[in-house]
């Protein structure tokens, strides 16, 4: 073991580690008062040689674990900072990354492989089966590879540390498992129906983030509250069902039937339906038999309407994220504590990294400069941090408060300085750069982009009863061309105006502009194919592809250019600001919902793999020969047979996942439902609800509520920005950020007692 690691990093003058005080200090609760006066004390150091430049590697990852929000509680030793960089550094976690998809990704390749045309069982061709061995050999090596991670993990955190982190605990079973899994799957010729590793695969993309780790536990903690709900929602339906029972029940007269016929003939039947129309989804289908022969029928499903979908549904929502915002609160506060102790710890080693001056002088500035020269973060928030330290340059040193107060640069936003306009000495280049550089060109561009998909549109409307043989695309290409010729024009003006550089600092100029050069290439191939084309020609025989496909990929292109305007209305740019910002900083949360797609798909596979079959006349019928088949096999209106619904299936896994996507949108599930329920059992209806559950009450409603939340969080930090100062503010939401106002600032001494209790970084004070 290093010596880093035996003795104390940071001791007194005794440099007594092993004395029984320095031990019950670290292993002091932290809510216990301590009497600290860091900043008045000496820090005197035994120095070794090398341990200068040791110091200064500590203080750098501890500044990087501080920005990435990472604990610090791991060796300090200098082999362990190498590694420690290593592993964290962006190739090895990217490859980390891909190791996972790899492996989420080999569901749809092995048995029943997804690697067909169609998924409707009808008009399916026989799907390619990897042969044994094959998608074998990919898993093993990824297992081997996550076996490698936890080893590493493991080493950098040391054994104690291991022994009380449950989820490295659970990654070594799940591997463990999984191999064994894998073993028996190989010796069984791949022939074995349920291989239950692919049901713990998603575990290692959760366990690979630790947002995803810290939404996983708020969930948990919110289901005791969701629950209360869900049990009243549970007796709503329940009494209802029993009033519709007792209101529909069987008649004499079988024309008065209806209701009782197609919805409430027995209790499963009846708790269905109400459940369904919860989601709105049978109505008005549900209610119309009743209807038809009592208006006051109606008022029994507006009530069952208004109390469960608009009342206890949306008071759901509510509870759901008002419970899970709360959790995700503390879950937060946590991460903040991590950076403040990550800044504090690196505080602490710079001041005494050796030198024989007293601790309260602080941090040297060139010591300062030089770690942050080191540490690997953006380039902007180097630079805003490197000169807010430059500024104590005349003192020569910064205390604490000073130290800390440099690295709120974290959490501003990032404001784009455009460079400056090129200087022309001539008077009348100067005037037409004043003009070309003024706002009103960029509106000119905006009418002009839509004059063009006005045209665009208006000749689609007139052409839209021709084929595409018979329609003449010589007229459109002339105004494309003069369109696309303006394009460029305007794109060589706004070069003249700002530069290549300027022209480049604006995100708008160069989607506009590659789309522009995009469309020109497109205009030159035409014209090279097909010379110049006059009205009445007919190109469809000329070349590989014809001149109407050439023209609509043109059209395409020109109507997704016209996005162009986006950063130039405010409200436009905040809400495509907040979709970029889902992208980047809630994958957290959308990998939460694609695990859970992911399990319920291989659970679906397992349950239902080839259950709904079509009848043998119905094989190899193309869509419009549908109404032609023959009266042996009937089809009732709005079933999972009628409506054409063979394509969602459970037959494999890309099938299950688009399934299940059609159910969490709730438009005709229970078609889905009832079919299921015909072929296998009635209690298959228990995996559909669940589903809807899991996926659009609970986790939908929390997506979209966190996308309100984004949103308002952008909106009020911007409304009294102009359209120039939102393109040019780039704002870094994240969750820490969006509820940085709500969190409490952690005090020097839980600071310093969790300082103290680090299993491997002794600090005696």
């Amino acid at each position: 073991m290093s010596r880093m690691e035996t003795d104390s990093l940071l001791t007194g003058a005794s440099g007594d580690y092993g004395s029984s005080s320095g031990t019950e200090d670290r292993g002091s609760p932290c809510s216990r008062r301590m009497s600290y006066s860091v900043a008045r004390q000496s820090c005197n150091v035994d120095r070794a040689p090398g341990d200068e430049e040791l110091y200064l590697q500590q203080a750098v990852v501890f500044i990087e674990d501080a920005i990435q929000y990472r604990s610090i509680n791991h060796r300090v030793d200098a082999r362990s900072l190498r590694l420690y960089r290593w592993y964290y550094s962006r190739i090895c976690q990217w490859f980390l990354g891909l190791t996972i998809a790899v492996l989420l990704l080999l569901a749809f390749v092995e048995r029943p492989s997804s690697l067909s045309i169609s998924s409707d069982p009808r008009f399916r061709s026989p799907a390619w089966q990897p042969p044994c061995g094959f998608t074998e050999s990919f898993e093993i090596v990824c297992l081997l590879i996550f076996c490698l991670d936890l080893a590493v993990k493991s080493y950098l955190i040391g054994w104690e540390e291991f022994r009380k982190n449950k989820w490295l605990i659970a990654y070594t079973a799940v591997i463990v498992f999984s191999v064994i899994d894998w073993v028996l799957s190989v010796s069984m010729v791949c022939d074995e129906r349920l291989r239950v590793r692919r049901l713990l695969r998603p575990f290692f993309l959760l366990q690979n983030s630790s947002l995803m780790k810290k939404t996983l536990k708020c969930i948990k903690r919110t289901l005791p509250e969701i629950a209360s709900v869900i049990l009243l929602l549970a007796l709503h339906l329940c009494l209802f069902t029993m009033i519709g029972m007792l209101l529909f029940a069987k008649n004499a007269d079988p024309k008065r039937n209806g209701e009782w016929e197609l919805h409430f003939k027995d209790f499963s039947s009846s708790l269905t339906s109400l459940l369904v129309l919860l989601t709105t989804a049978n109505n008005p289908d549900v209610m119309i038999p009743a209807y038809s022969l009592n208006r006051a029928y109606s008022l029994f499903f507006v009530s069952f309407s208004v109390i469960g979908t608009y009342c206890l549904m949306n008071l759901l929502t509510a509870i759901i994220y008002n419970q899970f915002r709360g959790y995700l609160l503390m879950s937060v506060q946590t991460s903040i504590i991590r950076r403040r102790l990550g800044i504090r710890a690196a505080f602490q080693i710079l001041c005494c990294r050796g030198a024989e001056r007293a601790a309260e002088e602080g941090v040297a500035v060139d010591v300062m400069l030089n770690v942050m020269s080191r540490v690997q973060m953006k380039s902007y928030y180097r630079a805003a941090i490197t000169k807010e330290a430059q500024q104590y340059a005349d003192v020569g040193y910064m205390e604490r408060e000073q130290f800390r107060k440099i690295f709120d640069e974290l959490d501003k936003d990032r404001i784009k300085e455009h460079p400056p306009l090129p200087g022309y000495n001539s008077p009348v280049l100067q005037t037409l750069q004043n003009v070309f550089s003024h706002y009103y060109l960029t509106i000119l561009g905006n009418a002009v982009a839509l004059a063009n998909v006005m045209s665009i549109c208006t000749i689609l409307v007139l052409n839209s009863d021709k084929s595409t043989a018979d329609r003449d695309n010589y007229i459109m290409e002339i105004i494309n061309m003069c369109f696309i010729l303006y394009y460029l024009f305007e794109m060589c003006l706004k070069i003249f105006a700002f530069g290549w550089k300027g022209y480049l600092s604006y995100r708008n100029n160069i989607f506009d502009g590659f789309l522009t050069i995009l469309l020109l290439l497109l205009q030159i191939t035409i014209y090279i194919i097909y010379k110049l084309p006059y009205s009445q020609w007919d190109p469809s025989s000329h070349g590989v592809v014809s001149l109407w496909e050439m023209m609509r990929l043109v059209n395409m292109l020109i109507v997704f250019r016209f996005l162009r305007i986006i950063p130039d209305i405010k409200l436009m740019a905040l809400v495509a600001s907040t979709l970029l910002d889902l992208l980047k900083n809630f994958r957290a949360f959308a990998g939460i919902l694609m695990v859970v797609f992911y399990v319920f798909a291989v659970i679906g596979i397992w349950l239902f793999e080839g259950a709904i079959k079509p009848p043998p006349d119905m094989s190899g019928l193309s869509n419009s020969s549908m109404e032609n088949i023959s009266s042996n096999f009937s089809m009732e209106c709005g079933t999972y047979e009628q409506l054409g619904y063979w394509p969602n299936n459970f037959d494999d896994f890309g099938a299950s996942i688009m399934l299940l996507y059609d159910v969490m949108i709730v438009n005709n599930w229970q078609a889905f439902m009832d079919a299921y329920s015909r072929y296998t059992t009635e209690w298959s209806k228990i995996y559909f609800v669940s589903w809807w559950l899991t996926s659009s009450v609970m986790w939908v409603n929390l997506f979209v509520a966190l996308i309100l939340e984004n949103f308002i969080y952008t909106w009020d930090r911007s409304h009294s920005c102009s359209v120039t100062d939102v393109e040019r503010i780039r704002y870094d939401t994240s969750v820490q950020l969006m509820f940085r106002e709500q969190i409490k600032e952690p005090t020097e001494e839980e600071l310093i007692c969790q300082l103290h209790q680090h299993p491997h970084l002794h600090l005696h004070w």
